[in-house]
């Protein structure tokens, strides 16, 4: 699973980003145990310390929680919850919107396409 890491950004970080997925998507619950720095290492093929620094921001950012003894668990604080929901909306947006405008597209052509798209997705998915 190493190969879902790209060279740009730090593997901690990436790995960070891909837990604030799993979490906004319900995968790891609020007051979810994290599996062990040693399993989550085997399971993406990186080193035990890249995994503990992840964790590290991961709890920085207070997005888990760390109980000795315990292990690692997802926080149950719903306002940090939605914070990181609401931030990862927003940067996919941006990112989103910073391509349309960099390929000439205006904000209405951008709304009308976003529309038709969403439309035509709700009836594919009827």
């Amino acid at each position: 699973m190493a190969d879902i890491f790209h060279s740009s950004q730090p593997i901690y970080q990436q790995l960070a980003e891909r837990m604030k997925k799993q979490i906004i998507r319900g995968e790891l619950a609020p007051g979810d145990k994290l599996p062990s720095v040693r399993e989550t290492g085997i399971e993406v093929s990186v080193n035990p310390n890249t995994v503990q620094r992840t964790y590290r921001e991961l709890e920085s950012m207070h997005i888990v929680e760390s109980r000795r003894g315990q292990g690692t668990f997802v926080t149950e604080n719903e306002e940090v919850l939605e914070s990181i929901r609401e931030e990862m909306k927003t940067e996919v947006m941006s990112t989103f919107f910073k391509g349309m405008h960099e390929m000439g597209y205006t904000n209405e052509e951008i709304k009308h396409g976003l529309i038709e798209f969403l439309n035509e997705k709700g009836e594919q998915d009827a």
